[in-house]
């Protein structure tokens, strides 16, 4: 019994002495992986001081060229507002350059700071396409307008103020953005027309000559006076001060149609009086005829009744 007793004892003071050399290596791992991880985290941060230490000279030089450029950029576009503001150059197209100028500036100083913080420039300019390339496919119409506008603020076939023909309508150009074409139509409407669609589409412009000329169509009956009703006609324009008296105003015999003479009368008048002028003249005429007899005549239906004798 006490052998077995003996046996006994001699086991557990191995276990413990076992459990006690695994814990104290345990310990020793433990601190070799903590002391590990000092050295690791010591060297990274004498890494990344030495890394600011050579970078401060690259970021003051950055900081002062980003802001020389936006005082560069701000000089150089007031300047180029008052250079163009002495131009012949609408305003619109004016506003569109100071910003295009404005914008071209702005990229070459984010260029140069990037350049002097030693950002690879391929990388760059990959990027700048890839997102150009995006945003004009996502901005087709918008970039087909803009270039329209462009077209337009710098061919000028009409500037504000003119009274215009186009996509149908007529009325009086109000503004001309990057854009849209704005008119103002003679009865109260506001029309943005798409400065794309603009620069394709015929274009009539009413005002850009001084003079424009007036065409009206008379007709007179078969048995009336056509050299008297040329005379009335003419000395209607002739008492008006509002028709111009050259170019020379044509009144003329134009067709011999089924019931009726059609007389021509072509006359010039000054831009702002083309409305006035146009009522004067088909008023006046239709009274002159009244009170000289000269027939205007009219679609009539003749119905014959008969007499059915049953």
């Amino acid at each position: 019994m006490n052998g077995t007793t003996l046996t006994s004892v001699i086991e557990e003071i191995t276990a413990t002495t076992s459990a006690a050399v695994s814990e104290i290596t345990e310990t020793e791992s433990t601190h070799a992986t903590i002391q590990e991880q000092v050295t690791k985290t010591a060297t990274l941060l004498e890494r990344m001081i030495i890394h600011i230490k050579n970078a401060v000279p690259s970021l003051i030089m950055a900081v002062v060229i980003l802001a020389v450029g936006m005082l560069i950029v701000r000089l150089a576009s007031g300047f180029a507002k008052k250079t163009l503001k002495k131009s012949n150059i609408d305003g619109a197209a004016r506003s569109f350059l100071v910003s295009l100028i404005r914008i071209i500036l702005y990229m070459v100083v984010i260029i140069m700071v990037l350049s002097v913080l030693n950002v690879p420039m391929s990388s760059v300019i990959t990027i700048f396409g890839a997102a150009g390339l995006a945003v004009s496919l996502a901005l087709q119409n918008c970039l087909s307008n803009l270039c329209g506008g462009f077209i337009i603020l710098f061919s000028k076939p009409f500037v504000a103020g003119d009274t215009i023909e186009l996509d149908g309508s007529v009325g009086k150009v109000k503004s001309i953005s990057i854009l849209y074409t704005k008119i103002s139509t003679f009865d109260g409407k506001t029309i943005f027309i798409p400065n794309g669609k603009v620069s394709d589409a015929k274009i009539i412009n009413y005002t850009e000559s001084p003079e424009r000329r007036i065409d009206l169509t008379f007709d007179i009956g078969y048995n009336s006076d056509f050299r008297k009703a040329r005379e009335l006609i003419l000395k209607i324009i002739d008492e008006d001060s509002l028709f111009l008296k050259t170019p020379e105003p044509i009144v003329r015999m134009t067709s011999h149609n089924e019931s009726s003479v059609s007389i021509d009368v072509k006359v010039f008048v000054k831009n702002d009086d083309y409305n006035t002028a146009r009522y004067n003249i088909i008023e006046a005429v239709k009274e002159s005829f009244d009170e000289n007899g000269i027939e205007i005549p009219y679609n009539q239906l003749d119905i014959h009744i008969k007499d059915v004798v049953s």
